[in-house]
């Protein structure tokens, strides 16, 4: 396989799961900013933070309304992470990769990125928009689903489940860090709701409900961590996203050097202990595991992707 089709692929997984883990936030927040009384302390610029674009949104926009910080995030088209940014790439290494792909798989990425263009034309926040993300998170899920049931799990594949867990991994991470940092900040009245702001931060990565199955305690700060960063059965706890890509990397060649990376940032994450991490250090852990993923990702590009220099001279 050629290293600039298993980009592709990798990319194309990356932009699926990143345009699903936007959608899947955008719906949970603006229920969340609907629910909570005024003067909280929370605000739209907290969405902003969480997909880290704070400089590119001041360049255009003065005030952090919802308005804005929607269109900023769902359909703007100068924001790389914006929901239709992510569709149209990941349209774009579909197109390029088709004999790789299932048909099927072309076909479905396709049609969901001319649904959310034709959806976010219009400079309004399209009409329904509980409806329409939702349509968007079943859409990208069945895409997903669909590619592992009917794609070879070859080399192909593994760059497929590498990318997704990746970006799955980043995104958990910046939920955590964002939010845990929002609730530490808290006033009296937060602090009267802060049961309910860990329910919304399980509930924008989907994992109320297994949290409740795995854990059945009341939802306490150092609980829901410890279940986001340890768990290794749930899909995006960020112990089992680790779990994932490691073992799509035993499977490749040339494995050594990125196995080895994966596999001590696995160890850090399994054995970071929340008592000692919660509130004060768990802003500097995950801006350490940040980095590591960056250095991760560079890893597998360089190994990869990049171009192999020419040993005949």
């Amino acid at each position: 396989m050629l290293s600039r089709v298993a980009e592709r692929l990798y990319w194309m997984a990356r932009y699926l799961e990143r345009a699903e883990n936007t959608a899947r936030l955008a719906r949970v927040y603006s229920y969340l900013m609907l629910d909570l009384p005024n003067g909280v302390g929370l605000s739209w610029q907290q969405l902003i933070d969480i997909t880290g674009n704070q400089e590119l949104y001041r360049k255009h926009h003065r005030t952090a309304g919802e308005r804005n910080v929607m269109r900023f995030i769902l359909s703007d088209p100068e924001n790389p992470g914006s929901l239709i940014t992510a569709l149209s790439m990941a349209r774009e290494n579909v197109r390029t990769t088709r004999d790789l792909v299932p048909s099927e798989g072309w076909e479905h990425v396709n049609e969901l990125y001319l649904f959310a263009k034709k959806k976010l034309a219009n400079k309004t926040l399209p009409q329904g928009l509980y409806e329409f993300l939702s349509e968007i998170i079943m859409r990208c899920q069945q895409i997903t689903g669909l590619l592992e049931g009917t794609m070879s799990h070859g080399d192909a594949y593994q760059f497929v489940r590498i990318g997704r867990n990746l970006e799955r991994f980043d995104m958990t991470s910046r939920i955590i860090d964002v939010g845990s940092a929002t609730l530490l900040a808290r006033g009296a009245e937060l602090e009267r709701l802060e049961g309910r702001l860990w329910t919304y931060l399980l509930r924008a990565l989907s994992a109320h409900q297994m949290y409740r199955q795995t854990v059945r305690r009341q939802i306490r700060p150092e609980i829901v961590l410890g279940f986001l960063l340890h768990d290794v059965r749930f899909p995006r706890a960020m112990a089992h996203t680790l779990g994932e890509i490691q073992s799509c990397l035993a499977l490749l060649p040339r494995h050594e050097e990125t196995l080895q990376s994966i596999s001590e940032l696995s160890r850090q994450v399994l054995s970071s202990d929340i008592g000692k991490l919660y509130p004060q250090g768990l802003h500097a852990f995950l801006d350490t595991l940040q980095l590591e993923l960056g250095g991760l990702h560079r890893q597998i590009v360089h190994t990869w992707f990049a171009p192999v220099p020419d040993q005949t001279v």
